[in-house]
Parts: C-alpha cells; sequence; structure tokens
C-alpha cells in the first residue's frame, strides 16, 4: 500500500474539522423573531471550506507520496533560516494582530484601510506609484465591504473610539 503525503493527513483534519465545527453550528441560538438565522453565515462559510478541502485532499492524493511531501533543498535548518522562509505569512500575523489591536480605538472602515493597506505594502513592495494602487485598492475593497455590511445588511460594525 502507497503511503500518503502528509497534505492527505492535513486534508482529512481539516474534513474532520469542518464535520465537527458544522455539527456545532447547530448549537447557535435561533431567535424568536423573523430574521435570518445566525447560523446561516458560518453553515455558509464552512460549505465553501469543506469543498475547498475535498479539492485539497483529492490533489494531494492524486499527487501521492512524490507530492507535496517532498523535502525542498532550500528547506531551512536554523531558526534564521526559517523565519526568513516564512517571512510572509508571518507577516500577515503580525498585520492581523496590530489589526486586531486597533480596531478598538480606529474602527473597522480606518483599521480595515490601514491593514489593507499595510499588508498590500509589505508584501508588495513601496514606490510611489505602488503606494498610489495599495491605497486605491484598499479603500474601494474595504469601504465596498464596509458600505454593505453596514447599509445594505444592517450589521453594527465596530465604530472608532479614537475620534468621539
Amino acid at each position: 500500500m502507497e503511503r500518503f503525503n502528509r497534505d492527505v493527513y492535513v486534508a482529512i483534519f481539516l474534513l474532520l474539522f469542518s464535520g465537527v465545527m458544522f455539527w456545532a453550528s447547530f448549537d447557535i441560538r435561533q431567535p424568536d423573531y423573523g430574521v435570518l438565522p445566525p447560523s446561516t453565515w458560518p453553515r455558509v462559510i464552512l460549505g465553501a471550506f469543506t469543498a475547498l478541502t475535498f479539492i485539497y485532499l483529492v490533489q494531494s492524493v492524486k499527487a501521492g507520496q512524490d507530492g507535496a511531501s517532498r523535502k525542498l533543498a532550500n528547506e531551512p535548518t536554523t531558526v534564521m533560516g526559517w523565519v526568513r522562509y516564512w517571512h510572509n505569512p508571518i507577516i500577515c500575523f503580525i498585520c492581523f494582530f496590530g489589526f486586531l489591536l486597533l480596531l478598538p480605538y480606529l474602527g473597522m472602515l480606518i483599521d480595515g484601510v490601514l491593514f489593507v493597506f499595510a499588508l498590500l505594502t509589505m508584501l508588495g513592495g513601496f514606490d510611489a506609484r505602488k503606494a498610489a494602487i495599495h491605497g486605491a485598492i484598499a479603500l474601494i475593497t474595504v469601504g465596498s465591504m464596509w458600505s454593505l455590511f453596514t447599509y445594505g445588511l444592517n450589521v453594527i460594525l465596530p465604530e472608532a473610539q479614537l475620534f468621539q
């Protein structure tokens, strides 16, 4: 029997996680008044996540043992090598942590724009032209999502306490 690569095991774990989370979504309290149930969006997201994870599983099984589990020639062996190898995900986590810390003070709109701009700038480089593009992308995407949730879906998003 052919041994599976580690991606197969990760996909199986993620499918089990999706199942547990979907099951847990039935414990979400249902309001008595006629609105969209609060469990709807978590189930939609879990459904998409499960579908993508299933595709990941199929691709991992097709790749076989030689697929993603091959040791790369430039795989890091030291801590600094590991940090250099994973610098983009580390930057993403640091920016997201900063976003969460500033959210109560700057609010969803301002903090979201700053988060997207910072992430694009740190990952995509900085010069005047790129900064303008990153700023436009941040304003349009976060402003659109903020408007949709605030006015279209009547969701109360965190407001800026710093300017009150």
